[in-house]
């Protein structure tokens, strides 16, 4: 049976980058026999410009029936001339509320071939092999009231509601637990209930999860010190369990221990169906760098292990997605290196040919 892959390039370096990864796509597929229906919708700036929208209703509705979306980036230059309705009707926000893709799956890990860079001394970093589950649908940018309204003394306030139920708290629990059960079988849940009310309820609902899976490790960590733990010590976690907005900044705080967010791919999951199937959207965490856009010079790893979380997840072979996995561990241990990730003096190549370096050593495997 084909599977539906569906690609949005987006803005910025997003269809340079995605071009690559289904390139690397294609190239598995033809290898190995998968029957792949790859299909291209437009995203972004390009196509309002076209017609008015950032996304079509069209596509919207094609997102929701794919077995995995490959999308690269969106934001730029340009934005500021979007209306805010036009914008909120095809964000990115959107998308995930309406494909349900609550749990968030940001892999961070350190191959010995980049610890020189990395930020941090190689001994800190080294080994570096963990997760983030970060809940997407719901929490602070989400909630409701969202407003910024007008005070009596002239002035304005901004509103952002933070918000969890028990339900939205147990499903992305669930999801992190399932998870270290096929790692080390540890989860680190992060929140600040110290200080919020939706704090005490993830810490609580957490833990009664927790008694599910008296296999797993739960501990429990206040957002800021976590943030300390990933740069004094990021090899202590395993699995990191986080609502909408600290998995969203502390996930930013742990790709410094790469020194680029060039090389970290992401995938988001809805519950599976009645029929199994679970939607899935993929897409690398950088954004659309729009100083380096047309230039041939990003990183296209971020993108090209998205298609390895795709091929794993979504395409059911998880055997593909060790072996591009360690293709592009292979080409930057012989030093092929985009831009980003090349150290002083050393010869950055362009995006196509990173991904021809990863293509090549997928040939000799």
């Amino acid at each position: 049976m084909s599977k539906a892959v569906l690609v949005m390039g987006g803005d910025g370096i997003g269809p340079e980058v995605i071009d690559q990864a289904v390139r690397v796509l294609e190239a598995i597929a033809n290898a190995d026999g998968l029957n792949l229906n790859i299909e291209h919708r437009p995203y972004g700036l390009a196509c309002y410009r076209d017609h008015g929208v950032l996304m079509s209703e069209e596509t919207l509705a094609d997102l929701l029936e794919a077995d995995g979306v490959l999308f690269g980036a969106t934001g730029g230059p340009g934005y500021e001339q979007v209306p805010r309705e036009v914008h909120m009707q095809s964000s990115l926000l959107r998308i995930r509320k309406e494909m349900d893709v609550f749990a968030n799956l940001r892999p961070v890990r350190v191959p010995d071939a980049l610890l020189d860079v990395s930020p941090l001394r190689a001994e800190v970093v080294r080994g570096t092999d963990l997760i983030f589950v970060r809940e997407l649908t719901s929490g602070l940018y989400f909630g409701r009231p969202k407003t910024i309204e007008a005070l009596a003394d002239g002035g304005e306030r901004g509103i952002d509601t933070q918000s969890y139920t028990t339900a939205e708290i147990e499903r992305v629990a669930r999801a992190a637990f399932d998870l270290a059960g096929s790692r080390d079988r540890r989860v680190c849940s992060v929140d600040k209930s110290n200080v919020m009310e939706s704090g005490r309820l993830w810490r609580r609902v957490v833990s009664e999860v927790a008694g599910d899976y008296p296999d797993i490790t739960l501990t429990h960590l206040l957002g800021d010190n976590c943030g300390m733990q990933l740069v004094l010590a990021p090899t202590q976690f395993d699995v990191i369990l986080a609502d909408n907005m600290f998995g969203d900044i502390l996930s930013d705080v742990a790709a410094a221990t790469m020194g680029t967010l060039g090389t970290l791919p992401s995938a988001s999951f809805s519950a599976p169906g009645p029929d199994g199937r679970r939607r899935a959207f993929y897409e690398p965490v950088h954004g659309s760098a729009p100083d380096i856009a047309g230039q041939g010079a990003a990183n296209p790893v971020a993108a090209i292990l998205c298609v390895a979380m795709l091929l794993r997840h979504s395409l059911e072979r998880p055997d593909l997605g060790q072996r591009l996995e360690a293709a592009v561990d292979a080409a930057l241990a012989a030093g092929v290196r985009t831009r980003d990730i090349c150290p002083a003096g050393g010869q950055a190549v362009s995006t196509e040919d990173m991904a021809g370096a990863i293509l090549a050593e997928l040939a000799k495997a």
